[in-house]
């Protein structure tokens, strides 16, 4: 719509939440993440080819990389799908979609629009509340990312000064703090009723069953649905357990 439409005390979303400018900044968006996967895609083989991997090889951690990822992706849409009402589809996909937290820009947001005297999708969210909280939770990813791209550089440092002194406490730190950040998210969800405990129990053991019947089993397919298959087995088990 034109930005004449525009009435900062409407509570009226749409004409900015689906502003062409907003159309125009997600395309953008989504057209440098489509180019980082070509770039990666070509480096990964030609990386392949160095470390002496087949193209069979390389083709088979993509692949196993990609199912992998069905899962949470899944999960991130169906958030995304909540928060349509409140932020309109070109915020959501530029921020739950690709480099934000579906926590932290509902947080952020609902913050912003409490600076207002406002809350989020009532009566007096309007479109200047809505601009405000959009910024909030662009800003926070614009930290993450800013973060992010200031210590690559000094971690990396740090990794190679490791890798002099001891090269095998490398193989072990980046294992370990997987470890340790998968255990507190999954001990985060535990604690919130029976029903997850249970959940991330039958995950787990869905995916053992998965590892094992790969290795016994000669089934390499299982490695790649692995993930998968124990995300939607748990997602029944919780459903069917919250259902009854």
């Amino acid at each position: 719509m034109h930005p004449a439409v525009i009435d900062p005390n409407s509570t009226e979303i749409l004409p900015v939440a689906f502003h062409p400018v907003l159309w125009v900044a997600a395309a953008g968006v989504f057209a440098v993440i489509i180019l980082q996967s070509v770039i990666y895609l070509r480096a990964i083989r030609k990386a392949g080819a160095e470390a002496r991997l087949t193209d069979r090889q390389v083709g088979r951690a993509v692949r196993a990389g990609a199912v992998a990822a069905i899962g949470p992706s899944l999960a991130v849409a169906l958030v995304a799908v909540s928060l349509l009402p409140l932020f309109g589809t070109p915020a959501v996909l530029t921020r739950i979609g690709l480099v934000g937290s579906a926590a932290f820009d509902v947080a952020a947001a609902g913050l912003a629009a409490g600076t207002q005297g406002a809350q989020l999708g009532g009566p007096t969210y309007t479109q200047k509340v809505f601009a405000i909280g959009f910024a909030a939770m662009t800003l926070g990813g614009l930290v993450w990312m800013v973060t992010a791209l200031i210590l690559t550089p000094i971690l990396s440092r740090g990794d190679k000064a490791l890798r002099r002194v001891n090269p095998a406490v490398m193989t072990v730190v980046p294992a370990a703090a997987l470890l340790a950040a998968f255990f507190t998210l999954a001990f985060a969800e535990t604690v919130k009723s029976p029903v997850h405990l249970v959940t991330l129990l039958v995950s787990a053991a869905v995916m053992g069953l998965c590892l094992l019947g790969a290795k016994y089993l000669k089934k390499s397919w299982l490695h790649e649905w692995g993930l998968g298959i124990a995300i939607v087995v748990a997602l029944a088990v919780a459903y069917f357990m919250t259902a009854t």
